[in-house]
């Protein structure tokens, strides 16, 4: 069969990579490089060249199996890393490195501090307690209502939970306390972050995360369209019309591997399903530098970490983290490469190295229930969905909805069921 593959993010590539196997692709990007979110610089300082990665970073053996199996499949290699995680209150000058008790009382003064301590007593407290949402039924209580709902301090929510959720998920902390508290809890403990100690391992690509793009593209059999946007899909019948700046071309599949609000707006044809599931998991972009501007980082120097987050004074802005590429990367630079979301404003122009922007999925009680709902399009009139979004929005997820897609209209592509379970 002749399948169409819109997007290049992982969802795209994997989509492309397994579908290859059996049928000929074509696979549609609108950028000038494959990847989406997995997006890898060149950058020189002080005339050496440096590989800074500024989308996808992390993964881990234990719960990106999926992802791991690929890039076991493609050779690419991949070293050890830190996940250390620090915190910077804008109003209150608070600020900790949650790595040790060192730099966790990087300010002394937090020893004394009744506030500082009910922060550490409330987040113990609440990798005992939060589980228990496993155990309820229905989507329960947003994250926001189950704190207040159960006591929690406002020093734990405001300068912890919600400043490491808006960091993982590239959320403004509104939208964090309006995530369904289970929905967060479930991943919280998937990834084994409800614990002090027997975390997993966590790892980064060597060279860069590209490489395993560049590994993929040695080795498949796909006709790649760069900087080819979609303009509209149309199902007609037993085919499918895609119109894009090489004119218009039949397949008999489509793979819409974009985003979700990307997906509607170029269904020419879209049906109420799709219209109210796809419509209810919108994207928020998020302003990203690659930059050498340490004044984003912590005041402290023992409060650095590989991820830093900043509570901005307004509680209605935009998630504001830092990372920190030296200590994610292992890079020995002169001085150090940071990726900071949505803090243009506060960087040197000087010191910019790179100016992006990535859209990530926003998690609300509606987009949770919109994602049970996706065997109502999924396959229907010869259209697949494929994204991170159907799940939490990580590389994994990407693999994973690539998966289903491959196994429906494959005979070679076969995994255990257990990892293909849905992530929710």
């Amino acid at each position: 069969m002749r399948i169409a593959v819109i997007g290049s993010g992982i969802a795209g590539l994997a989509s492309a990579w397994l579908l290859s196997r059996e049928h000929a692709v074509t696979l549609y990007e609108a950028s000038d490089y494959l990847g989406g979110h997995t997006h890898t610089h060149h950058v020189q300082l002080a005339g050496k060249e440096y590989v800074v990665d500024s989308g996808f970073i992390v993964h881990n053996p234990v719960h990106y199996p999926l992802l791991n199996a690929l890039f076991d499949e493609l050779g690419v290699p991949s070293q050890a890393t830190t996940m250390s995680f620090s915190a910077r209150h804008e109003a209150s000058g608070l600020e900790y490195n949650a790595t040790t008790l060192d730099t966790l009382f990087c300010q002394r003064r937090n020893l004394l501090s009744p506030r500082f301590w009910g922060m550490v007593r409330d987040l113990f407290r609440f990798y005992r307690e939060a589980p228990a949402l496993l155990d309820q039924p229905g989507a329960g209580p947003t994250l926001g209502d189950y704190l207040l709902q159960n006591g929690y301090g406002h020093t734990f929510r405001d300068h912890h939970l919600v400043p490491m959720a808006s960091a993982l998920w590239s959320s403004p902390s509104r939208q964090i306390l309006q995530f369904p508290a289970r929905y967060l809890v479930q991943f919280m403990a998937n990834h084994q972050m409800l614990q002090v100690s027997g975390r997993p391992q966590w790892q980064v690509v060597k060279g860069g995360s590209s490489t395993y793009v560049r590994a993929l593209r040695r080795r498949w059999s796909v006709q790649e369209r760069l900087s080819s946007p979609v303009r509209s899909v149309v199902r007609r019948g037993d085919c499918v019309a895609i119109d894009s700046n090489q004119g218009v071309e039949t397949f008999d599949h489509v793979v819409m591997a974009c985003h979700s609000d990307q997906a509607l707006a170029l269904l020419s044809d879209a049906s109420e399903q799709e219209r109210d599931i796809l419509g209810a998991m919108p994207y928020e972009a998020n302003q990203v530098v690659l930059h050498t501007d340490t004044r984003v980082l912590p005041r402290s120097r023992k409060a650095w970490a590989a991820w830093n987050a900043v509570v901005p004074l307004d509680p209605e802005a935009a998630c504001t983290v830092s990372y920190c590429m030296n200590l994610l990367q292992r890079i020995d630079a002169p001085e150090p490469l940071i990726v900071s979301l949505n803090q243009t404003e506060s960087i040197d122009p000087q010191r910019v190295l790179r100016s992006m922007t990535y859209s990530h999925p926003v998690y609300t009680t509606a987009s949770v229930a919109a994602q049970a709902r996706k065997p109502e399009i999924q396959g229907k009139r010869q259209t697949w969905f494929a994204g991170a979004y159907w799940g939490w929005g990580f590389h994994e997820d990407g693999v994973r909805s690539a998966m289903e897609v491959a196994q429906a209209l494959c005979s070679l592509v076969r995994l255990p069921k257990a990892t293909l379970e849905p992530c929710s």
